[in-house]
């Protein structure tokens, strides 16, 4: 996703990775790894916008999400990308109005606020491209850490 100008996001690509269920987890975390190098190395962006942590009824399913960040975070990290990540209920607010929004919600206002001709493909794409808006539509309000930062550089 591109944001150029104030206003006016732009969906460069969308999509999921997608790994072998019958494959030992940390191959499947490779493939994530591989994808996102791929995919940041294709685009050049610099910001990475993901979904916290959330947790699910299934904790293994909890468990294999945390550690599927944690490989796309490291690949963003190493790629000197900037990292904001934002819970699920601030996706929704942001997108959407409501933090209690349905899936169906967002993907509606995705597509609106976009200028999509269709929902994006897969329905967990949806996600991403939100957590993307997240960051455009956040207001760029200095924070504590950047604000003594720039005190120490002047010491």
């Amino acid at each position: 996703m591109r944001g150029d100008r104030p206003g006016t996001p732009t969906l460069v690509e969308c999509g999921v990775i997608r790994t072998r269920a019958r494959e030992p987890l940390a191959c499947r975390l490779a493939e994530i790894y591989d994808g996102v190098q791929q995919i940041i190395a294709e685009h050049r962006p610099t910001v990475l916008s993901i979904e916290d942590v959330f947790y699910s009824r299934n904790v293994r399913t909890t468990v294999v999400l945390g550690h599927a960040r944690g490989v796309i975070m490291l690949a963003a990290q190493q790629s000197g990308l900037a990292i904001h990540e934002y819970p699920p209920a601030a996706i929704k607010k942001a997108v959407v109005g409501n933090g209690a929004a349905t899936k169906e919600q967002v993907q509606f206002m995705v597509t609106r606020l976009l200028r999509l001709k269709s929902v994006p493909s897969p329905a967990d794409a949806s996600d991403g491209v939100a957590a993307a808006l997240t960051f455009l539509l956040a207001p760029r309000l200095p924070t504590i850490a950047s604000l003594s930062s720039r005190s120490q550089v002047g010491r």
